[in-house]
């Protein structure tokens, strides 16, 4: 009975709710793509940066689809929020370098050796993936917000305490660059 009520028989209709579902995703997909091309190809900082903030908003869209939505959650909080927005201002306050034109130190062998480590690495990747025999694991706990919020305090205190220092050190980060400003 499980099995017949999660496949659909039939490719779902483009303005049905399975059919929307599946724009979404794509469109959370792309959103992923296109923040990385734009955060790796653009010639300007603060363009990179809205690259890399669009690109972790699409992953926590992703992380939405995963049924996690706390981590979804936490990565909208912190590294869209937090990091993101750290990146910025580090950024904007640190001293101008001289006229220097980007890709003065860069070879011509630099591209090709890069798409060739990462075809490896995906090679690699989607060769493990497809021989890995993946178990599915009995879901412990509800999941809900009440049993999170609890483990996260009881058995798992010291992850609590390791995200708040990060965030603790991001924020002391950010006023040691703000008290210096540009020198």
């Amino acid at each position: 009975m499980h099995a017949a009520l999660c496949q659909a028989a039939t490719n779902p209709a483009l303005f049905s709710a399975e059919g929307f579902v599946g724009l979404v995703f794509w469109a959370t997909i792309g959103l992923i793509v296109a923040g990385a091309f734009v955060a790796t190809t653009a010639t300007r900082l603060v363009r990179c940066i809205a690259g890399l903030a669009v690109c972790f908003t699409g992953v926590a869209g992703a992380y939405y689809f995963l049924l996690a939505p706390f981590v979804a959650m936490m990565q909208m909080l912190i590294y869209v929020g937090a990091v993101s927005i750290l990146i910025a201002f580090a950024i904007m306050m640190a001293a101008p370098e001289e006229a220097d034109t980007p890709g003065k130190n860069i070879t011509r062998f630099s591209g090709p050796l890069g798409l060739t480590i990462a075809g490896m690495v995906f090679a690699a990747l989607t060769l493990m993936a497809l021989s890995t025999d993946w178990r599915v694991f009995p879901r412990t706990g509800s999941g809900d917000m009440h049993h999170l919020g609890t483990i996260l305090l009881t058995s798992h205190s010291l992850v609590f305490e390791l995200v708040s220092i990060l965030l603790l050190v991001a924020i002391i980060g950010a006023l040691v660059i703000a008290r210096r400003g540009r020198r």
